[in-house]
């Protein structure tokens, strides 16, 4: 992936995990990026400066920010996440944000906007954070601004805190979701890589499109894992009630066992991004601890 005549890319919240997943692959790829973000003397932010990233400082709250850091952009980038966290998420401010970066793309006649989004934003799913990012959507429809909407699925990086732990010589993995029901998933370095195509050649990636680079069961899970650790693994379904207290996640994991959740077709994904990584390529690189 190359980006063709240099191009400015801004990239919102570029020392974040999606924002610097989608910078190192622009970046690799030869563009010219401007990060978007609120605090330019972090030490992600120098090492982006160090690989020929520019800084611009730009805070939601403050409109004004955002348009002069989007003036002359070739493309914009941009996803949200609610205020705070995801133990008592702030939809409302999560939507409000988006809506103020979208407003800004249209102030400063952006080009072309890639927004990620979440797989199943459009299906009325009842979880929170998926409801509000499509909110985001639909306003960046009702602007007619040029828009690629990726939807990334469940993150294989959520395995570096919901870890498989080892008990008397056995992997073992327990999530709050039913045994046999599938779960779509994707490394956050990929979703990266198709948002960055996206930017450098719209025509390359469909204008909606859910992305997944594996599709695994419970015990399918356990067993990658398993092999990875060399030890044997077992996969043991948790109720939805241990989320009690944590009502955004536990309507996810609710959405997860209601079959279909996610839809992306990986083949077609695959097509676009033929190095997607599945859970164990993902574990194979490196990219998470191993079992406790």
């Amino acid at each position: 992936m190359t980006a063709g005549p240099t191009k400015t890319i801004a990239v919102f919240a570029a020392t974040g995990s999606q924002g610097g997943a989608v910078a190192d692959a622009l970046l690799d790829a030869g563009a010219h990026v401007r990060a978007l973000i609120r605090t330019p003397e972090s030490d992600r932010a120098k090492a982006l400066a160090e690989r020929g990233a520019e800084l611009v400082r730009v805070d939601v709250d403050e409109p004004d920010t955002l348009v002069s850091a989007l003036e002359g952009v070739d493309a914009f980038w941009f996803m949200t996440t609610p205020p705070g966290g995801m133990q008592n998420a702030d939809t409302a401010g999560e939507t409000k944000q988006g809506i103020a970066l979208a407003d800004a793309a249209a102030a400063a006649r952006v080009p072309h906007v890639v927004f990620n989004s979440v797989g199943g934003a459009e299906r009325a799913s009842g979880v929170p954070h998926f409801d509000s990012k499509y909110l985001v959507e639909l306003h960046l429809k009702s602007l007619g601004l040029n828009t690629t909407i990726v939807r990334p699925v469940f993150f294989a990086e959520n395995f570096t805190w919901m870890a498989p732990t080892v008990e008397d010589g056995t992997l073992v993995l327990r999530l709050p979701i039913p045994a046999g029901v599938p779960l779509q998933m994707i490394a956050v370095r990929d979703v990266g890589i198709i948002a960055a195509r996206a930017l450098l050649d719209q025509a390359s990636v469909p204008a909606t499109i859910e992305i997944a680079g594996d599709e695994l069961t419970g015990g399918e899970i356990a067993s990658v894992h398993g092999d990875k650790a060399g030890l044997p693994a077992r996969y043991e379904a948790l109720p939805v009630s241990v989320l009690d207290g944590q009502d955004d996640m536990q309507a996810m994991f609710r959405w997860f066992a209601e079959t279909p959740a996610y839809q992306a077709d990986l083949e077609q994904v695959r097509r676009i991004h033929p190095g997607i990584a599945t859970l164990r390529t993902w574990l194979d690189a490196g990219q998470a601890p191993a079992a406790r």
